[in-house]
């Protein structure tokens, strides 16, 4: 679907994750970035894959009604999910002890949303991967907050830095747990007359 000049629609990346960018980037999708602040509060009694698909297009929304005339928005949201309990960034070294404590030695699943749209219609799509973590000591825990990286990230870990000694076991897309399921990804953008290995 290109549009009446037959170019490439523009795509936006309604999100302020390099990592995202850097995912778009590897498969040769063109863009441009422009941030988004949505709260990011579940809902009571809100399931997480609907929590993290209700975010993904809210950014989308987002993005749209500030971009231009045209253009195609991308918004994306991942969270991770314990025991059925979400675990967002955390908000403090406690915090982010206990979560890195609490994934220790046991599975979690990352889910991340995708959502594309344009001034006509919105796909989404949501993938679910499955992570199991080696067992932590409280001093590895504590040598990587110290490291900075959990500090801003879902589950205070991150699979594609220092985290990813961590990770034992992974079931499912890895681009997904850094930020975006980049073979659904490509789909969606598809749809939108964008495609992927852009010269």
């Amino acid at each position: 679907m290109t549009d009446r000049s037959g170019e490439v629609p523009n795509l936006v990346l309604a999100s302020a994750s390099p990592r995202r960018l850097e995912l778009l980037q590897q498969i040769g999708v063109n863009c441009s970035v422009s941030p988004v602040d949505i709260p990011e509060i579940p809902g009571v009694g809100e399931l997480p894959q609907c929590f993290v698909e209700r975010l993904a297009r809210e950014k989308a929304r987002a993005g749209l009604a500030v971009a231009a005339e045209g253009a195609v928005v991308l918004g994306a949201d991942t969270v991770v999910v314990c025991d059925g309990r979400i675990l967002g960034k955390p908000v403090n070294r406690e915090d982010g002890l206990a979560m890195l404590q609490q994934l220790s030695g046991s599975e979690h699943q990352v889910m991340t949303a995708v959502a594309v749209t344009n001034r006509e219609r919105m796909l989404t799509e949501v993938v679910t991967t499955d992570v199991r973590f080696q067992i932590l000591s409280l001093a590895q825990c504590e040598q990587y907050w110290a490291s900075g990286e959990p500090c801003d990230k879902a589950g205070a870990y991150a699979i594609q830095g220092l985290g990813a000694v961590f990770v034992a076991n992974i079931k499912g897309s890895y681009s997904a747990v850094v930020g975006l399921p980049l073979m659904e990804t490509a789909v969606l953008l598809d749809a939108f007359g964008i495609p992927v290995w852009q010269v």
